[in-house]
């Protein structure tokens, strides 16, 4: 599994037009836009062990991870984090699972981070979907299991 982490000040996820999701961190904090990839041989154990690296990360102010923070954190599946750009200008998705893998190993990411403590707004799986972010820093990750 993969995935692209930002900090951001606010993000949102919208379908058609319509707002599904966000995130705006109290304060004028800080939250996590958190992009993820499955590819082919990705279990659950991988998506327990990435939802831990992402909340323990410690990227946001003052060293402090979202754990530290209770910062929200807003999860979008994102197939295209597996592209493969290295022989040609058309990327290759082979490496990106199908739906039936795919769909349930972002499901349980999500859960694991609820499970560890976390405030998690999503996307929709397989919509096509608008997301806005305020990135701060610019900080971002790429994060691989």
């Amino acid at each position: 599994m993969r995935a692209l982490v930002q900090r951001v000040t606010t993000a949102a996820v919208a379908v058609d037009g319509v707002e599904v999701a966000r995130i705006t961190p109290p304060n004028r904090g800080h939250g996590l836009l958190v992009l993820v990839g499955v590819t082919h041989d990705d279990d659950s154990a991988k998506a327990a062990t990435l939802a831990r690296k992402v909340w323990t990360m410690r990227i946001l102010e003052h060293e402090k991870s979202a754990a530290d923070l209770n910062a929200p954190l807003l999860v979008v599946s994102q197939f295209t984090l597996m592209a493969d750009t290295r022989r040609s200008r058309r990327p290759s998705w082979s490496a990106a699972a199908p739906r039936p893998v795919a769909e349930p190993l972002i499901d349980e990411f999500t859960s694991a981070l609820r499970t560890l403590g976390a405030h998690v707004e999503s996307g929709v799986f397989g919509a096509h979907m608008e997301v806005s972010l305020v990135n701060d820093g610019p900080v971002t990750l790429l994060v691989e299991v």
